[in-house]
Parts: structure tokens; C-alpha cells; sequence
């Protein structure tokens, strides 16, 4: 049952995602996108071409669906699913991936979460942006709009990490 309700989430928050992406433009200067945390919370036992193929398909249907230019979330969403496990490495150490437990604001706590999402946040945008500019704009105007997209999304997928995570009650049942 909660695989289920996991995979109608994740669904869910993309179909969320697509709408904010066509309708919700905030200003030049922010690009509100919570796909990173999506990848980040996905279960510890997928392998990383699991990973990597899932990166890919969440990417490439945001890309077609929001913007139709095909590549510019899949490349840092492929960059965010390979380095996952070096994240969740840095950030949590070995022992979430040896007992296989998914992440969790319930067990690693709010700040661990807080700082693996601003990572892979991060780690998106820093591909994103340029891209996305494609040598159109200053130096300075990547700059700020890396900074304030960061910080908005982050927000957000902080909040998201505790939708997506395995409740501890359904565990048991």
C-alpha cells in the first residue's frame, strides 16, 4: 500500500510541478522547480540506473510538458540522480544505505533533509541556469537568479521531503 500511495505523490507533485511551470511565472529572476527532491527521495534500494532512468523520464516529461525544450531539466536531473548516493553519503553517512532506509524527516531529522535537498538544489540549478540563458545574459544575472531559485525551491522542497517520505505508521501495518 505504500508503494502506491508513494507513486501517486510523486505523480502528483510532477502534474503540480508541469501547472506551476505553465502558469506560475514568478519573475525572470526565479525558477520555482522541486524535481530535484523528487529524485532524492525515491527509494534507497533503487540501483543508480534506476535512478537515473527515472531522473530522465521526470525530466523529459517536465521539459515537454512545461517549456517543450527537451533537455534542459533532463541534463541536471541526470546529474542529481548520479550523484544521489554521494549526497546521501555526505550528508547522512553509510549507515542509511546499509540498512536500505529511505529518507526521512521522522529519523534523520529536519536539518540533515534540509541539507541534502539544498544540495541537490543547488547541484540542479548550477547546470539549469546556464543552460537555460544559453550565454544570453550577464554573469551577475545568473548569479541572482541561481541565488533566489535556490532559496525559493529550496523552501519548498524542504516542506516536500516530508510529503514524499515513508510514514512510520504505514510501516508497521
Amino acid at each position: 500500500m505504500g508503494n502506491k500511495r508513494y507513486i501517486f505523490t510523486y505523480l502528483a507533485l510532477l502534474a503540480i510541478q508541469i501547472v506551476v511551470g505553465n502558469y506560475l511565472n514568478l519573475t525572470q529572476y526565479a525558477v520555482l522547480i522541486w524535481l530535484p527532491v523528487m529524485i532524492m527521495s525515491l527509494p534507497v534500494t533503487f540501483s543508480t540506473l534506476a535512478v537515473l532512468l527515472v531522473s530522465f523520464a521526470t525530466g523529459l516529461a517536465a521539459d515537454f510538458f512545461t517549456h517543450g525544450v527537451l533537455g534542459l531539466s533532463v541534463i541536471p536531473l541526470l546529474v542529481v540522480g548520479y550523484a544521489r548516493n554521494f549526497i546521501i553519503r555526505l550528508v547522512f553517512g553509510t549507515e542509511l544505505l546499509s540498512r536500505k532506509e529511505d529518507i526521512s524527516t521522522h529519523k534523520q531529522g529536519i536539518g540533515k533533509v534540509s541539507l541534502s535537498t539544498f544540495i541537490a538544489t543547488a547541484l540542479f540549478f548550477l547546470i539549469y541556469i546556464p543552460i537555460d540563458a544559453a550565454g544570453t545574459r550577464s554573469l551577475a544575472f545568473l548569479l541572482v537568479r541561481g541565488a533566489i531559485s535556490i532559496s525559493a525551491s529550496t523552501a519548498v522542497s524542504i516542506y516536500l521531503a516530508g510529503v514524499l517520505a515513508p510514514r512510520e505508521a504505514d510501516r508497521w501495518k
